[in-house]
């Protein structure tokens, strides 16, 4: 495929997405009662067919297009110039070392340990060699430090995953590290669950660990929610302690695999980020969802009504020095701070919920390497999709996105091709004031590729736009072709940048979606990102803001997670 979008090609999807989504008062109510309740699924589908009728789509003509592979994983290129905003801490002096560091580490209030040290520690006025010091401390997640390290995009002078695994992965890519501190801070991963949850896995298995707890999903007993194994620490531990409860030792053997496909068919969705699963678990989507304990001892609603079950190894929060960073003495200025946090960030660490061993606690024995955790990832993207997913790309081919922005959108998602498995089933709407079903629906192999490449090239803006009525099109065509595919995972993908005025508005649609439990993920682009969210919140699925520079990043990983 042709990379000449990179960046732009991502924010034309992302532009796609998100104002479709954003002035829902000013929507155009067809004369059907409205209800904020929750409706069952068969009620859903009866006021869906009367939204259809009114909407009236059209059908438009699919044409084949030539689909070019580059046989390459584009991750690198896809990575974002790193900005200001993801300085948590700032250098003080001009011989400073920076570090990469994940997030519960760099924030606010209990999420702020090493960012406080950061700053005390630039504070002391510290010299070596008579030369004065500091730190630079950026916020970057765990899978994406990897990433940066492993391309060499940028380098920092040290990593500090929440977890050494992904330590192992970025050596395994080739970088040289060695560590300063084993563990800046201790914290554990673990599955967050109801008492009541907890007790029926004792009582139906004998245990409350993982793998109960992957019993229960497998036999559609309960439901797990966890995150992308690809960024999230939490997501890769619970990943290979699943694969490891089925095979110890041998995490990618055929029966390991095996196992987690049947576990994957009762797995709705992957969240992106801890927060997103925490939400939907509050919303009653999951029994029990993976945690790390800091969080949970840190959220008083959580730790009063939740249970924390530790699994895997310990996210010990190593900090290691990575050979090639920008920083003279870098490695000098890293000791010296690895022995400040020694010397003074204990009662810290201990204040926001570091350094506490929950009960029950049993590390995983086995020592992976970054070879075998990087083909547990591999094995995960290529399995994961236990029930192909059935989607449908939902465009906004408006007035507004005339010009560029709509060769933006087709550059989008004539980019996405590559991370959607051929497994899967894809189908594309335009919608402006009218919605037209392109592409119906049809599993992603050689042809359906080359038609949507096709279609999206013919796309031109004109018109109203009609957000809703686009959505109840692709919904209506999931529901259909679901009765025919049963065993499949619907989701709707909307792309705008034009303000909703025509048709239905989010009220109307919002009980039908959530009685359909179709989940939706939008790309917010110039626009209210407040109202993309609340669409994609009604069946937790994720909305991406656009207008950060990673987007093209964020898509790649959201694929990688669910598609």
């Amino acid at each position: 495929m042709k990379d000449n979008g990179g960046k732009i090609l991502v924010m034309a999807v992302v532009g796609i997405f998100a104002l479709v989504l954003i002035f829902g008062g000013l929507f155009i109510s067809r004369n059907f009662k409205k209800t904020d309740k929750a409706i069952t699924k068969e009620n859903a589908e009866e006021t869906l067919a009367k939204y259809i009728k009114h909407i009236e789509p059209s059908e438009g003509e699919p044409v084949k297009g030539a689909v070019e592979y580059s046989g390459t994983d584009n991750t690198y290129q896809e990575l974002p110039d790193l900005k200001e905003d993801s300085i948590a801490v700032r250098e003080t002096t001009d011989s400073f070392a920076e570090i990469f560091a994940s997030s519960e580490k760099t924030g606010e209030g209990k999420n702020g340990f090493l960012k406080e040290m950061a700053e005390e520690f630039n504070s002391a006025n510290i010299s070596i060699d008579g030369v004065p010091v500091s730190i630079r401390l950026r916020t970057v997640s765990s899978g994406q430090q990897v990433d940066y390290v492993a391309s060499g995009k940028y380098v920092p002078d040290a990593m500090s995953p929440s977890s050494d695994l992904f330590v192992k992965m970025a050596e395994e890519k080739g970088a040289q590290i060695s560590y300063i501190s084993d563990s800046v801070v201790e914290n554990y991963a673990g599955l967050v669950m109801k008492k009541k949850i907890r007790g029926d896995l004792k009582e139906l298995y004998g245990s409350a660990d993982v793998k109960a707890a992957a019993q229960a999903v497998s036999e559609g007993k309960m439901s797990v929610g966890y995150t992308n194994p690809f960024s999230s620490a939490a997501g890769l531990n619970f990943l290979v302690t699943l694969l490891d409860s089925y095979d110890a030792g041998n995490i990618t053997s055929d029966k390991a695999v095996a196992a987690f496909r049947a576990f994957q068919k009762n797995i709705p969705f992957v969240a992106m980020t801890t927060g997103q699963m925490v939400d939907a678990a509050k919303n009653g989507s999951f029994d029990m969802f993976v945690s790390e304990y800091q969080s949970y001892k840190s959220d008083g609603n959580l730790s009063k009504n939740y249970v924390f079950v530790p699994y895997g190894f310990k996210h010990n929060n190593p900090l290691a020095y990575i050979k090639g960073g920008k920083g003279k003495n870098a490695q000098k200025i890293l000791e010296e701070f690895s022995d400040f946090i020694k010397a003074s960030g204990a009662s810290l660490a201990k204040e926001d919920g570091f350094n506490e061993k929950p009960e029950g606690y049993k590390e995983l024995s086995a020592d992976y390497s970054g070879s075998e955790l990087i083909d547990a990832q591999s094995l995960y993207k290529e399995n994961k999709d236990s029930k192909p997913v059935a989607c449908v790309f939902v465009t906004d081919v408006s007035g507004s996105m005339d010009g560029e922005p709509i060769q933006m959108l087709k550059n989008s998602l004539s980019n996405a091709i590559q991370y959607i498995n051929k497994e899967n089933h894809i189908g594309l709407i335009s919608y402006s004031d009218d919605v037209t079903i392109e592409l119906p629906l049809a599993q992603f192999d050689m042809n359906q590729q080359s038609y949507f490449k096709g279609t999206v090239d013919r796309l031109s803006a004109a018109g109203g736009t009609a957000t809703f009525d686009g959505v109840c099109v692709a919904a209506n065509m999931l529901v259909n072709y679901m009765k025919q595919n049963s065993d499949i995972k619907p989701m709707i993908f909307v792309l705008s940048d034009g303000e909703t005025n025509e048709g239905y508005s989010l009220e109307d649609i919002s009980p039908v979606m959530k009685g359909l439990k179709i989940p939706v993920y939008t790309i917010c682009y110039n626009g209210d990102f407040d109202a993309m969210e609340k669409l994609a919140a009604i069946n937790e699925g994720v909305s991406i803001n656009a207008d950060t520079d990673d987007v093209v990043y964020q898509l790649k990983q959201l694929f990688n997670a669910n598609m």
